[in-house]
């Protein structure tokens, strides 16, 4: 059955990781479209929620197309779809150039989203990242390296509906996979839902203020 939204989605994977809740966990979100799942997993738990800033880089003329995905960072992790750079004939100084401006975005974000609010610690802890569904992994793959990269006593990834392969791909990249729905055929991401609006800004910025930034001290109240 499809997901009403994005917050009963978010209340069901929290039901699908209870085994998790008692593991000291942080929740990551990628923004904008997982921030809502996050929230609800983060609240059940009384859990930190945190972004994870990523962006696919689509290839230029036909940007819904992946041929990768940046992550923030000191050191920005990339990951290429080598395929799609081959099939398509991506230049370097091509991808170079869509990198650098989606680098430049997350940036953006970072000033915007997170302001002066600091990273929650994720060493030791149970690092579950987030999204409202997966299409190629690209971008989940990139924001999996990025926290593994923060050392956390377990990595998980948890989203409400992807592709069968997809999921079994990502496997190698975390510790625990938990998918709701693995529909096949495989169609988008938004239709497992029947109300898939655009998430704004101003909710993203909305929804972490409910979440102090001191690891989840105060116990925010669950989105009605």
């Amino acid at each position: 059955m499809p997901f009403l939204n994005r917050v009963e989605a978010g209340r069901r994977l929290a039901k699908a990781l209870a085994g998790w809740r008692d593991e000291d966990p942080v929740v990551f979100a990628l923004p904008r479209g997982g921030v809502p799942v996050a929230a609800e997993i983060a609240a059940a738990f009384h859990a930190p929620l945190d972004l994870v800033l990523v962006r696919k880089l689509g290839v230029p003329r036909q940007p819904e197309l992946a041929m990768g995905a940046v992550v923030d960072g000191a050191e920005p992790i990339t990951v290429c779809n080598e395929e799609i750079i081959a099939g398509a004939q991506i230049a370097p100084a091509d991808f170079e150039a869509v990198r650098a401006r989606e680098l430049a975005e997350i940036e953006r974000r970072r000033r915007f989203y997170l302001g002066s609010r600091p990273p929650v610690r994720v060493e030791g802890r149970c690092a579950i990242v987030v999204d409202d569904g997966i299409a190629t992994g690209a971008t989940v793959r990139a924001a999996l390296r990025a926290i593994r990269r923060r050392a956390p006593a377990r990595l998980v990834l948890a989203t409400p509906v992807a592709p069968r392969d997809v999921v079994a791909d990502l496997c190698d990249e975390a510790d625990a996979v938990v998918c709701l729905e693995t529909p096949e055929p495989f169609w988008a991401v938004g239709a497992a839902y029947l109300d898939f609006d655009q998430v704004e800004d101003e909710a993203v910025i909305a929804t972490l203020a409910r979440f102090p930034p001191d690891e989840g001290s105060a116990r925010p109240s669950l989105q009605p």
